[in-house]
C-alpha cells in the first residue's frame, strides 16, 4: 500500500509517497492558489513514483493551507505531522525547531508524541520572510546570506528583530561602513536569540533537531548551535518532515482501521484535477 502526506506551507508545497520507505517526494512553491499548487506537487509525486492517485490508499494533509488539498481524505495540524516525521528520522529527538516562511516553532517529544509545543504565528520575526525581507534590503538572494555570514570576524549586535525596525537597522549599519558579513552575522545572532527564547519556554533538552527552511541557513543553524552550546541535528531534506510525518500518520490511521475492520472515509479522487498539470 502507498500512502501519500502532503504538506500545504505557505511558502512551499511538499508531498511524500511512502510504503515502508519513501517512494517520491517533491517540494515546489506554494503561491497565491493553493488547490493549483496541491495538485501539481501532487502530480509530480506520483510520477516520480510511477503510481496512479488511485493507487494511493489514504491522503493525509497538513500545514497552513491544508484545507486546500482537494484530494485529501484528512487533515491533521502540522504539529503532529512534524512530531511523527522527525520521531521517524530521529527517534532519539527531544525538541525539534521548525523555522518557516511565515511562523517558527518549537515542539517537545516524549517517546516520539508531542509531549508541549510553542509557535510564533503573529509576527515574521525568527521566521523565513524576515530573512527575506533582509536579503532584498541588501540586495542578496535569501541563500547568500549564511555563508556570507559565516565569513563575520567581528559581528554587531543587532538591536532590533522587527522586520521594519531591522531593515532600517541594516541599512544604516552599512552606511557606516560595517562590513556586510558582520551585519548579517550579528542578524543571524538576533534571530537566533529570539527563537532560543521562545523554544526555551518548553525547555530544550538534546537532541535538539531544527527543520523548515531556516534549517538550510547555515549561518542561522551557527547562530543556534552558538546559543545552545551544542551541535543541532538536521534532516536530509529539512521542509520535508511535516509531508512525512503526514504520510506515516495516513499509514498508522489505516492500520488501525484494518485491524478494527472499520472503513476508511476518503475523499472523492479525481484524477483530472491532477493530470490537468501535465
Amino acid at each position: 500500500m502507498i500512502f501519500a502526506g502532503v504538506d500545504l506551507g505557505s511558502t512551499t508545497a511538499k508531498v511524500v509517497l511512502l510504503d515502508q520507505t519513501i517512494v517520491a517526494a517533491v517540494i515546489g512553491p506554494t503561491g497565491a492558489e493553493h488547490r493549483r499548487t496541491a495538485n501539481k506537487v501532487m502530480e509530480q509525486a506520483l510520477r516520480q513514483g510511477g503510481v496512479s492517485l488511485d493507487e494511493v490508499t489514504y491522503i493525509l494533509a497538513t500545514g497552513y493551507g491544508r484545507m486546500n488539498v482537494p484530494f485529501a481524505d484528512r487533515q491533521v495540524t502540522e504539529i503532529s505531522c512534524h512530531a511523527k516525521g522527525i520521531g521517524w528520522l530521529f527517534p532519539a529527538a527531544r525538541t525539534v525547531i521548525d523555522i518557516g516562511g511565515q511562523d517558527s516553532k518549537g515542539i517537545k517529544l516524549a517517546g516520539g508524541r508531542v509531549a508541549d509545543f510553542v509557535m510564533n504565528d503573529k509576527c515574521a520575526a525568527g521566521t523565513g520572510r524576515f530573512l527575506e525581507v533582509i536579503a532584498e534590503a541588501l540586495g542578496l538572494r535569501v541563500d547568500e546570506i549564511g555563508p556570507l555570514s559565516l565569513r563575520s570576524h567581528n559581528k554587531v549586535r543587532i538591536s532590533s528583530v522587527c522586520t521594519v525596525f531591522a531593515e532600517q537597522e541594516v541599512v544604516s549599519r552599512l552606511a557606516e561602513g560595517v562590513a556586510l558579513e558582520d551585519i548579517l552575522a550579528g542578524l543571524h545572532e538576533a534571530i537566533a536569540n529570539r527563537i532560543h527564547a521562545m523554544v526555551e519556554r518548553i525547555k530544550i533538552e538534546k537532541e535538539v533537531v531544527v527543520t523548515g527552511g531556516g534549517a538550510k541557513n547555515v549561518g542561522l543553524v551557527r547562530a543556534l548551535e552558538d546559543k545552545l552550546g551544542f551541535k543541532v541535528l538536521i534532516p536530509p531534506e529539512p521542509q520535508q518532515t511535516g509531508a512525512i510525518g503526514a504520510a506515516l500518520l495516513a499509514r498508522e490511521l489505516t492500520e488501525q482501521a484494518l485491524k478494527r475492520g472499520e472503513p476508511l472515509k476518503k475523499a472523492e479522487r479525481r484524477l483530472e484535477e491532477v493530470t490537468f498539470f501535465a
